[in-house]
């Protein structure tokens, strides 16, 4: 029934105290029913209905039966100061909720566990007022990121120092989670460049160059990548920073994501793979709305075909290993490459 919604209640709500309602998404089908009754008019200014005080009686006799509660929630929002609309009535339970928040929170909680607490449930939005109701305790997204790490490679954190080349050589990777990168976490050793993965295949079997540092990132999960980066920054100056994906719509945009984020960061395209397009690209459609400006004109030109090229074709190519090698001798992405 509609009125198990809790929108269309708070509608009766606000039209029985305010005595005008507007048409927001999340009640739309309610203020259509609304505005088709004879309790409602309108009032001339778009998407808002006022109601008919001669019929106030009936509005009052049909929220007092949907909502027998409908004067104490009143009262309780015109004591906080909020609205009777859903932003006002979701701001109190918030209120609500927030007296009843442990008094002691560790200095970080994930970020689910973080909205069960101020929100409705662990997978709401944690918005700015409920960032406040959590003090000083800061919400963690809690991704992790994995990384083949070159020989020398160790992690030093204030619980100690572990070497990563080590971990690697026996598991055959290592994964960092976020909060060891946020704790100061720095890395000793030396890293010659890092090469960021878009596809998991690509980047587990790819034969990384000596001293090269491989780190997954799947499409748009960027968070981590950001703050190992920055921990590798603040650890060894000057690591060169390349992008190895695929050549296709999707592949564009990660790379324009990832630049956003790191200003020098270099687009590995070999000349060779591009060899490869009569016999190995695939056919995709390229939309008009996507700003290739920016890209070599090799990339445009797979664009114009309709075509791209996925990443995997050339990891195991003996050629992949050189090509990656003259990265470094390249200059940081931009719009003369």
């Amino acid at each position: 029934m509609i009125w198990e919604n809790e929108d269309a209640r708070l509608a009766l709500l606000e039209l029985v105290s305010r005595g005008t309602l507007k048409r927001r998404h999340s009640q739309r089908e309610i203020y259509d029913t609304l505005a088709a009754l004879p309790w409602t008019r309108l009032t001339g200014r778009r998407k808002e209905i006022a109601l008919v005080e001669e019929r106030r009686e009936s509005l009052v006799e049909l929220i007092d039966r949907v909502w027998p509660e409908w004067q104490s929630v009143l009262a309780d929002l015109n004591t906080a100061g909020l609205p009777p609309t859903p932003e006002g009535h979701s701001r109190l339970r918030d209120m609500k909720r927030a007296t009843d928040i442990p008094e002691e929170l560790p200095e970080r909680i994930n970020r689910r566990t973080a909205a069960s607490l101020v929100a409705t449930h662990s997978k709401a939005s944690l918005t700015e007022s409920r960032r406040q109701a959590l003090g000083e305790t800061a919400p963690t997204q809690d991704g992790s990121i994995r990384l083949r790490p070159p020989s020398d490679l160790s992690a030093r954190t204030p619980k100690g120092t572990i070497d990563l080349a080590q971990v690697a050589a026996i598991l055959g990777e290592v994964s960092i989670p976020e909060r060891a990168l946020l704790d100061d976490l720095t890395f000793q050793g030396s890293i010659r460049a890092v090469l960021l993965i878009e596809n998991l295949g690509a980047w587990r079997d790819l034969p990384p160059p000596p001293g090269w540092l491989l780190a997954y990132v799947p499409g748009w999960d960027t968070a981590t990548v950001a703050r190992l980066l920055d921990r590798i920054e603040k650890s060894i100056e000057n690591t060169p920073v390349i992008h190895f994906g695929d050549i296709d719509p999707n592949g564009v945009r990660i790379m324009l994501h990832l630049q956003k984020r790191i200003p020098d960061l270099r687009w590995f395209l070999p000349e060779f793979w591009f060899d490869l397009t009569d016999t190995t690209a695939q056919r995709t459609v390229w939309p008009q709305d996507l700003d290739l400006t920016f890209a070599p004109t090799r990339v445009r030109r797979l664009a114009s075909q309709g075509l791209w090229l996925e990443q995997e074709r050339i990891v195991l190519d003996p050629r992949t290993p050189d090509a990656l090698e003259e990265m470094l001798m390249a200059e940081p992405f931009n719009e003369t490459i």
